[in-house]
């Protein structure tokens, strides 16, 4: 239980609760051990014939009354012990929710989303019962068994010792088996997490799988994986399979002794036939904490296999934070300059941008070009720090990047992803993006994007719903509602990653003039493969292999001869 210590703090905020929570469970446990007794009373008096219907009546009384009690308590010790487990799920599912969003790019580069989605859907659920069910398991075990134990030894001690002979036995088998569930839990959780993540992205492709007829691919690889998971849980049912009934077993071996040597005692008159049967009822109760002591080990070993890969994830540190002198910044005057910059991905071992120096003076419009992989896309995602360089600096209004608060920095950039996307809601939502904004600035930035007539052509305009990723919308309208996104922002640096790639010419055209119209109002980036998208710019970089290969104004690098002009004139000729 090397991660217990995540789950500290709700025990600690709680602990009155979980205190009276426990004094419930005790003091049922021991009205339960009274009823025995009760029954001890009216079988010695049956024996005797002492006793009339009045007096069973009083005994069944009793046993009402002792059940109606338990049933009170039973209800109070719910409540709070298993409430106190849904405050634990609650509080690990948000907290490790909230972790996973600092987190930087490159985590999620390495971990695919249906992994995460395991650990904040099964793992969190094993947590759980290891926290609600396992307390009540660890209370019955610990104090239910110790007393049921004391009430045996009450009625005979010798005959309690021979009752207990199996008990080393069962804490053998529990220690060997407990070290095997948790290896065995842990390949389980990991082989789920694997098989959801193959689901899920079968499921999130299903019209590429549909549109190729893989469907019987699909449904091999999702076999495949189910059956590594019924395989490693076969393996685990082997050895759950094998714990339970031993204890069963040794507990029922239990009762054969006590039934042999038992029934002697009562046979010469050492024990009454009442504390004969209210013996077996108390190692009756003994089953269920000898079987609690088995089921909390597996909800342990579940648990603590759960809490585990939890604690992977909570101990992750994001690559990209602030710095400790990191300043604030209330509103950047727009000036980006790159020094000697350089990136390298994790994975990578060529440079994608390379020693690389630029200055985009504020109010300006910088356009990038490129083939594909010469780093445009990079260069872009260095100035919001998605990623840090690797060497050099950028400098925001002079102050490096990484000393600016990465919060404040961020607020003053509107992106657009080359790749637009999506939350399944509304129009407007997505457009918003959390923010309260009047109908009027939804419209403004709508008609902006060039997508405000397309928009009224829905039947519910702006509450049109788009679907899961927006599958209801065409690539250029996505690509339309993500730039209304950031156009509604104001931000006072835009970087635009390809924002006319799946639109088509007229769109384009509009588009491209209200970026025109943007000039000398905010510092803007813009990469593209197409020319006129960046042929109006201030200033042109041509990028390859992460290097400028050419830079200058539209008409300068058409007469340089170069890649510029070489893709100028092929898409003039194609258009």
């Amino acid at each position: 239980m090397r991660s217990i210590h995540l789950i500290k703090p709700y025990f600690s905020q709680r602990r009155g609760l979980v205190l009276i929570g426990i004094v419930c469970l005790m003091v049922v446990d021991v009205l339960q051990l009274f009823i025995p007794r009760v029954v001890k009373w009216a079988v010695d008096e049956l024996t005797a014939g002492t006793i009339d219907l009045a007096g069973l009546g009083r005994y069944a009384g009793m046993i009402v009354l002792i059940a109606g009690s338990m049933t009170v308590l039973r209800f109070f010790w719910r409540k709070l012990l298993i409430g106190t487990s849904r405050v634990v799920e609650e509080g690990l599912r948000n907290r490790m929710f909230a972790h996973i969003q600092t987190l930087s790019a490159s985590y999620f580069d390495q971990r695919s989303t249906g992994d995460l989605m395991a650990h904040a859907t099964n793992d969190i659920n094993n947590v759980r019962m290891a926290v609600g069910m396992g307390m009540v398991a660890l209370t019955d075990a610990a104090f239910l068994g110790s007393a049921a134990i004391g009430f045996m030894a009450y009625i005979d001690v010798k005959l309690t010792a021979l009752a207990l002979v199996p008990m080393p036995v069962i804490a053998v088998f529990t220690r060997i088996f407990g070290a095997k569930m948790h290896s065995l839990y842990t390949r389980v959780q990991a082989t789920f997490s694997e098989m959801t993540e193959i689901v899920r992205e079968s499921f999130a492709g299903i019209r590429a799988v549909k549109a190729y007829n893989r469907e019987g691919t699909e449904f091999n690889r999702v076999k495949k994986i189910s059956d590594n998971y019924i395989v490693d849980n076969l393996k685990l049912v082997n050895i759950t399979g094998s714990f339970f009934p031993l204890m069963v077993f040794f507990t029922n071996l239990s009762i054969t002794i006590v039934v042999f040597f038992g029934g002697r005692l009562t046979i010469g008159g050492q024990i009454t036939p009442g504390d004969f049967v209210a013996f077996i009822s108390y190692l009756n109760m003994l089953t269920w904490p000898m079987m609690a002591l088995g089921w909390l080990t597996n909800l342990i070993q579940r648990g603590s296999a759960s809490l585990d890969r939890i604690n992977n994830i909570l101990s992750a540190e994001p690559e990209i934070r602030d710095a400790p002198e990191a300043m604030p910044i209330a509103e950047a005057g727009g000036d980006i300059s790159f020094k000697d910059v350089s990136f390298t991905y994790p994975a990578g071992s060529q440079a994608v941008i390379d020693r690389l120096d630029l200055e985009v003076p504020a109010g300006s419009l910088l356009g990038i070009v490129g083939p594909q992989g010469s780093g445009k896309t990079t260069l872009l995602n260095l100035v919001f720090r998605r990623y840090d360089v690797s060497g050099g600096t950028v400098r925001i209004d002079g102050h490096d990047s990484r000393m600016l608060k990465l919060s404040d920095l961020r607020a003053q950039i509107a992106y657009v992803p080359q790749e637009p996307y999506l939350f399944s809601g509304t129009i407007s939502e997505n457009i918003a993006f959390g923010r309260e904004v009047e109908e009027s600035e939804l419209i403004m930035a709508a008609r902006q994007s060039a997508l405000y007539e397309t928009i009224q052509s829905f039947p519910h305009g702006f509450d049109t719903m788009v679907g899961e990723r927006g599958v209801v919308l065409s690539g250029g309208q996505k690509q339309r509602i993500v730039l209304a996104r950031a156009l509604l922002r104001d931000a006072p640096i835009m970087l635009l990653d390809d924002p006319v790639g799946q639109v088509d010419t007229e769109t384009a055209a509009r588009i491209i003039e209200v970026i025109r119209e943007l000039a000398g109002k905010k510092t803007v980036m813009l990469a593209s493969h197409r020319i006129p998208a960046v042929s109006f710019a201030d200033h042109i970089i041509v990028l390859s292999d992460g290097r400028i290969a050419e830079s200058g104004t539209h008409a300068e690098l058409v007469a340089n001869n170069g890649y510029y002009a070489r893709t100028e004139i092929l898409q003039r000729y194609e258009e």
